[in-house]
C-alpha cells in the first residue's frame, strides 16, 4: 500500500489529502464517493454512463461528469485507478503554470472524449480521460524511469504503450479507451508542446485570458507572461517526476 500511494505514503492522510492541488483533489474526491455510493447502492451505474441520448433528449445533464469519476465499486480497481490519479494528474497539475492551465486542459480532455464517445460506443470515461493524462505526462518526462510490477524497466514514454500491452495480455483485446486517451492527449501535446517552437512561439492550446481571469480572479497577467510562466512549468515537469517511479 505505502509502494502505490507514492507521496501520500509516510504522512497523515488529512496532510496527504488537503497537500493535492485543488482539481486533482476533487476529482479523487469525486471518485471515492461515487465508489461508496454505488458500494452501498444508493446509486447504480445504470444512472453515470454518458449516453448522447439521455443527456440532450431526457436533459440528465448530470451523466456529463458522472462519466468521469466512476470506475467501478470498491475494489482493488478502484484504487489502482485512484492510485495514476492522484500521481499523474497530480504531477501534471503541480507543474502547470496555473490551475487555469491544467482546468482547461481538462475542459479539452473531457469535451474531445464526451464527442467521439458516441462512435467508439463507450459509456464511461473515466479511464480515457487518465490515459490523456498519463500520455501527456509521460511526453514530458522522457527521461524518468519507471518500473513495472517490479520487473520491467523502461523510460516514460513507454508507459502508455506498457499499459495497453498489459490490458491485452490480461484481457485479450486492444483496450479502445486507453487508445482513444492517448489520441486526444497526443493532439493536446503536439499543440501545445512542439507546435510552438515551429510557430514563432503560438500557443493555440493555452486558456484564453477570460479563462484565466476566472481563476486569479479579475487579476490580468502581463502580456507575454502565459508562454513564460508556461514554458517555466514545463521545465519543473522534469523536477516533479521522482526518478524511479513504481507502476503497478
Amino acid at each position: 500500500m505505502a509502494g502505490m500511494l507514492g507521496e501520500g505514503a509516510g504522512m497523515p492522510l488529512e496532510q496527504w489529502f488537503f497537500e493535492m492541488p485543488v482539481c486533482t483533489r476533487w476529482w479523487t474526491t469525486a471518485t471515492v464517493l461515487t465508489g461508496v455510493l454505488v458500494q452501498c447502492q444508493i446509486i447504480t451505474p445504470f444512472q453515470l454512463f454518458y449516453s448522447f441520448r439521455a443527456v440532450f433528449h431526457k436533459q440528465q445533464y448530470w451523466r456529463l461528469l458522472s462519466t468521469f469519476v466512476y470506475f467501478g465499486p470498491l475494489s482493488l480497481n478502484l484504487l489502482f485507478h485512484i492510485f495514476f490519479i492522484q500521481r499523474y494528474a497530480r504531477m501534471l497539475e503541480e507543474s502547470a503554470a496555473s490551475a487555469a492551465h491544467f482546468s482547461y486542459l481538462l475542459l479539452y480532455s473531457t469535451t474531445t472524449l464526451l464527442a467521439i464517445a458516441p462512435l467508439f460506443n463507450q459509456a464511461f470515461l473515466g479511464t480515457t480521460l487518465s490515459s490523456t493524462l498519463v500520455y501527456i505526462w509521460s511526453r514530458r518526462n522522457p527521461d524518468s524511469m519507471l518500473s513495472f510490477l517490479g520487473v520491467l524497466t523502461f523510460r516514460a514514454p513507454w508507459l502508455p504503450w506498457v499499459l495497453i500491452a498489459f490490458n491485452v495480455v490480461l484481457h485479450g483485446h486492444w483496450p479502445k479507451d486507453e487508445l482513444c486517451g492517448i489520441a486526444v492527449g497526443h493532439v493536446w501535446y503536439f499543440f501545445n508542446d512542439i507546435y510552438p517552437s515551429t510557430h514563432g512561439g503560438h500557443r493555440p492550446m493555452d486558456p484564453p485570458r477570460w479563462w484565466i481571469r476566472l481563476f486569479e480572479r479579475g487579476v490580468a497577467l502581463p502580456v507575454g507572461a502565459d508562454s513564460d510562466v508556461q514554458a517555466a512549468a514545463l521545465n519543473r515537469g522534469d523536477m516533479a517526476a521522482p526518478a524511479v517511479a513504481d507502476v503497478r
